[in-house]
């Protein structure tokens, strides 16, 4: 456990993994023309889990680690700094979240930062959004990689892979229809308690990483945050490691393959971006750390170069 009793394993899955699901369910926005492409439905097992009832678990579970942190003095006030710069990324961000999930339209969006020096964040189901002070001041964040973290664990929310989990893990011992009637009854039952107080522990599949890197990127760009501070965020990242990767990379892929796979979506979109700048992609500066070691990352010929 950590100074304020969140469990350290279950924060580890915060960047990692509350927040989508991958290609069922509920119909989801189509790949957009004008953005990243080949992003399906989200996962035929969410039908399995109602929605509501797995928002009510995060909303629950974020509430009672807010209050956890709060007692323990380790919930950073409203009016800190970090808060409100938090609070204005993620609304240039939310207005664009519908475009993969409705039910985003309804969710009661909420901000909080944890002090702690872990290098993590999360999103739970429902859009509970949290950082550790770790991340922000380790890596020396700027807006735009805020962006880039946030936008992909507002993804994995999204995306219901928190749901398409609870509903894949009950259905190796349930059965589908065993399932159904478990969640589909107003009382969770003991399973379904269980489930709901582990969401941060249950990790994604790569798969599902992959995923949120993917919409996030999406995300980030329409909000006005330049995707191309992914690649750096993950540089900085390997930075930190310092040979072991920190608590948010352990359940991701390797840190070469999610630079390569945000090079290759760059050319979908940085026009998002650019039109945020009101130019083209072909114009804007390369972006530049605020790490002395890492080179600027420019898009040339339709090609991402760091």
């Amino acid at each position: 456990m950590d100074n304020y009793g969140l469990n350290r394993r279950a924060f580890c899955l915060g960047c990692t993994g509350l927040f989508c699901t991958a290609a069922f369910g509920q119909q989801t926005a189509p790949a957009q023309p004008d953005g990243v492409q080949g992003v399906g439905e989200r996962s035929k097992w969410t039908r399995l889990v109602p929605a509501a009832q797995v928002e009510k678990m995060g909303a629950q579970q974020f509430a009672q680690m807010s209050a956890d942190a709060r007692n323990k003095g380790a919930l950073l006030p409203r009016d800190h700094p970090q808060v409100q710069r938090l609070d204005a990324i993620a609304k240039r961000m939310l207005p664009f979240a519908p475009r993969w999930n409705e039910r985003a339209r309804q969710w009661p969006w909420e901000v909080q930062v944890f002090n702690s020096p872990q290098i993590n964040a999360f999103c739970m189901p429902g859009g509970k959004i949290g950082f550790y002070t770790g991340i922000l001041d380790k890596l020396k964040l700027t807006d735009d990689e805020v962006g880039m973290i946030m936008g992909h664990e507002v993804a994995h929310a999204l995306r219901e892979h928190a749901r398409e989990r609870m509903a894949k893990q009950a259905g190796m011992s349930l059965g589908a229809s065993a399932i159904s009637s478990l969640f589909g009854l107003g009382d969770l039952g003991r399973l379904g308690v269980d489930f709901g107080a582990n969401l941060l522990a249950n990790k994604n599949s790569r798969e599902d990483e992959t995923e949120a890197d993917v919409v996030g990127l999406d995300l980030a760009a329409r909000a006005g945050f330049d995707p191309r501070s992914g690649v750096v965020l993950w540089q900085k990242m390997a930075l930190a490691a310092g040979g072991s990767p920190p608590q948010w990379l352990s359940t991701h892929p390797a840190g070469e393959n999610r630079i390569a796979e945000i090079k290759r979506r760059l050319p979908q979109v940085m026009p998002l971006y650019a039109q945020t700048r009101s130019t083209t992609a072909d114009k804007l500066p390369p972006y530049t750390s605020n790490f002395p070691n890492i080179a600027p990352v420019s898009l040339l010929a339709g090609q991402a170069l760091a």
